[in-house]
């Protein structure tokens, strides 16, 4: 390779940072499912699911029970996890917009520092292609976002047109039998992209295995997300499981939240008001999808053993946030409800790290310092998580969202352009902190949400306008401004061969 600016400024620190052989270093396995909720895997108290897979996962691993995505939405979400770095300091606010070309990725660091790399799935990067993920760090690709718009990049959608004996329905089409789950699903499991995934992930671990360089792979399942289909057998799994629903909500209800709450519930019609009946499908398919993911995890967790290489990989479980199932009223994510920005956190890494149920509160920002560490990697100067290889406990966490949905010139039409992402928009931020009493959403112009969820764990009752609790907003309201401050760098990004310099 030949010597760069870069990588000659970089040769001191990773020499002093590599006293063995980079084979000895430990391997990094991240499974990633999009918008799984914290309180739908059977090691986090639910009782009604099926996930023996990732249980079994969590009893070797450090089960983190309040752990926090930086933003409910996929990209700002991920772009966190991956620079470990505050969505208002890497820019990346929307879905489908690209990343700063000056952000430093985890890929990039791993593969610096003599790792091969490869992910499969979803990377939900812009522009979508195989050719730019190359570039951002990954040696190898197996791309599918799981969006149509994104199927001629996609090398799942190359794939099932090869060996699907079926017509190419689009994944998510549906076929109802009268009586029976609605979203039952027109494609066999084997040709899913879930099932497609886990195949291309245990291929490519046996390649990354047997390499003799460390490896850092990501595996990221489009599911649980939307939309809802499961196939077969999948489809009748939860068909007699009685799954609580959340609460009805109403049209007072909906109208005592902040306006950007109440576009965000009548954006998409009387969804709020579903059919009870419609409404236990969409739980027990999704239900379904998580034992999908399961059973996919599983089996990728049993190849690593099988390979001979569990004793050496750090494993992480995660998601790039959850889903409000109809809680709130709600569709989807973009909000800040406890069902969007809290989520399940497994981190095993057998020697290392004490398995058992750890309370303290983190953030998603803290995953890369902590690899980093327990890989033995020099710490970056840009990054501004904590590890979680050293002890800490958070006094609160923190979260933003655009919410371009919502906040716009009075309309409900959202204007679109590719790679600029949503126009329109007059209030772009909206800011959380959430302390492990008390929670204040704030939307600068809009009001706020406060919720004390020692006492009212399912946010209900917003205080915000109460006078009683007239001080802890102000409190509150100060400790965002001090942590926004102080996380904000004017000069936060350097050119790329300054990063990690003295």
């Amino acid at each position: 390779m030949p010597l760069t600016r870069r990588s000659f400024l970089a040769a001191p620190s990773a020499a002093l940072a590599q006293p063995q052989q980079p084979a000895a270093r430990p391997n990094v396995l991240w499974i990633m499912a999009d918008q799984f909720r914290f309180d739908c895997l059977g090691a986090n108290g639910n009782k009604l699911i099926r996930t023996p897979a990732l249980d079994a996962l969590a009893a070797r691993s450090a089960n983190f029970q309040k752990a926090f995505v930086q933003a409910p939405v996929c990209v700002p979400s991920r772009a966190s996890y991956f620079t470990g770095r505050y969505p208002h300091s890497h820019k990346n606010r929307v879905n489908y917009t690209p990343l700063d070309s000056r952000e430093v990725l985890a890929q990039q660091i791993f593969r610096e520092a003599g790792y091969l790399t490869g992910s499969v799935g979803k990377l939900h990067y812009y522009p979508p292609t195989v050719q730019h993920a190359r570039s951002l760090g990954w040696d190898r690709v197996q791309l599918d976002d799981g969006v149509s718009a994104t199927d001629p990049y996609s090398d799942y959608f190359t794939w099932r047109s090869l060996v699907d004996p079926e017509p190419m329905l689009p994944y998510q089409t549906a076929a109802p039998i009268p009586g029976k789950n609605p979203y039952r699903a027109a494609i066999a499991y084997p040709y899913t992209p879930t099932a497609w995934t886990g195949m291309e992930a245990r291929r490519m671990l046996g390649e990354l295995a047997n390499s003799g360089r460390p490896f850092f792979q990501f595996v990221s399942f489009f599911k649980p997300h939307s939309p809802y289909t499961v196939p077969q057998p999948y489809d009748v799994m939860y068909d007699n499981v009685e799954i609580p629903l959340p609460k009805q909500v109403t049209l007072e209800d909906i109208h005592k939240l902040p306006l950007p709450l109440q576009k965000q519930i009548l954006r998409g019609g009387p969804g709020y008001n579903l059919d009870r009946g419609r409404l236990e499908w969409i739980y027990r398919s999704y239900y379904a999808s998580v034992s999908m993911v399961d059973r996919e995890a599983g089996a990728l967790l049993s190849e690593l053993e099988r390979l001979g290489k569990t004793s050496n990989t750090i494993v992480i479980f995660s998601t790039d946030h959850g889903d409000q199932l109809l809680e709130h009223g709600l569709e989807g994510k973009n909000v800040f409800f406890e069902a969007s920005v809290h989520v399940p956190f497994l981190l095993s890494f057998p020697g290392r790290i004490t398995p058992g149920i750890r309370d303290e509160l983190v953030e998603m920002v803290d995953v890369l310092p902590a690899l980093l560490d327990y890989c033995g990697l020099p710490a970056r100067k840009n990054i501004q998580g904590r590890s979680l290889a050293k002890p800490h406990d958070r006094d609160f966490v923190f979260a933003e969202n655009i919410i371009p949905e919502v906040i716009t010139n009075g309309s409900l039409n959202m204007p679109y352009e590719p790679g600029k992402g949503v126009g329109g928009i007059l209030h772009p931020d909206a800011k959380m902190i959430r302390t492990r009493r008390w929670k204040l959403n704030y939307y600068p112009g809009n009001g706020g949400e406060l919720y004390d969820l020692e006492n009212d764990p399912g946010e209900e009752r917003n205080l915000y306008a109460d006078p009683a609790s007239r001080n802890t907003v102000r409190e509150l309201k100060d400790r965002l401004l001090d942590f926004l401050i102080t996380a904000d760098e004017t000069d936060q990004i350097a050119p790329r061969w300054l990063v990690g310099s003295p």
